[in-house]
């Protein structure tokens, strides 16, 4: 059984959440909690239920919100090109995405992410250099603008990224490190270039993982 621990602060508040998960067979159940679940006394706030079979299908249930999200993957070949699609649909706010990722190599990979009965929709292309720099170039057809993305691999476990939406003249910058130590942390800020003000945004993230 595996359990994790995860803390995020910000400019304003902090939160917690906690995570535990198992698996039966060729299954894997989970079950997560956030502090809503613990703070003014025991309740269902915060409770989420999931079953996933890695790479088929994810069942969220949302306990309080009585919510339930289901995930379908698979996978066919096109033009001897693997296409791997994703069925995502929330039953409370009866909402359909559909997402499709088309691995043209090991280099180049080409997405698309649309929802159904709306114009949202953004097709993204992703490059790699070298295994360690990867751009993200992305349009959202919905707001006919762009989103950059870069992101470099240094010293192993840690990467740095950047990111700016043109439509928000928001930026992004981000340091995460995946730790061999079970420990891992992600550390962000993000200003917006519109704003007279121009105050970063800070978030903090650390996230324990265990074998119980």
């Amino acid at each position: 059984m595996k359990a994790s621990l995860k803390g995020k602060y910000d400019n304003d508040k902090s939160s917690a959440a906690a995570t535990v998960a198992f698996n039966a067979g060729d299954v894997k159940l989970r079950a997560s909690v956030t502090d809503a679940t613990v703070v003014n006394g025991p309740s269902l706030n915060g409770l989420a239920l999931a079953v996933e079979k890695p790479g088929f299908f994810i069942i969220d249930f949302n306990v309080p919100k009585k919510d339930i999200r289901f995930q379908f993957m698979s996978s066919v070949k096109v033009a001897d090109k693997p296409l791997n699609l994703t069925y995502i649909h929330s039953r409370r706010d009866n909402r359909t995405i559909l997402d499709g990722t088309l691995v043209v190599d090991s280099a180049n990979k080409v997405s698309a992410n649309y929802m159904l009965g709306t114009e949202n929709c953004k097709l993204k292309y992703t490059y790699v250099h070298g295994g360690l720099t990867t751009f993200e170039p992305c349009y959202d057809l919905a707001k006919k603008s762009w989103i950059f993305a870069a992101s470099r691999k240094v010293y192993g476990d840690d990467v740095f990224r950047a990111m700016y939406q043109t439509s928000s003249k928001n930026l992004g910058l981000e340091w995460s490190r995946n730790s061999k130590l079970n420990m891992n942390f992600k550390v962000s800020a993000s200003i917006n270039l519109a704003e007279e003000s121009k105050m970063p945004k800070l978030t903090a993230e650390s996230t324990w993982n265990f074998e119980v």
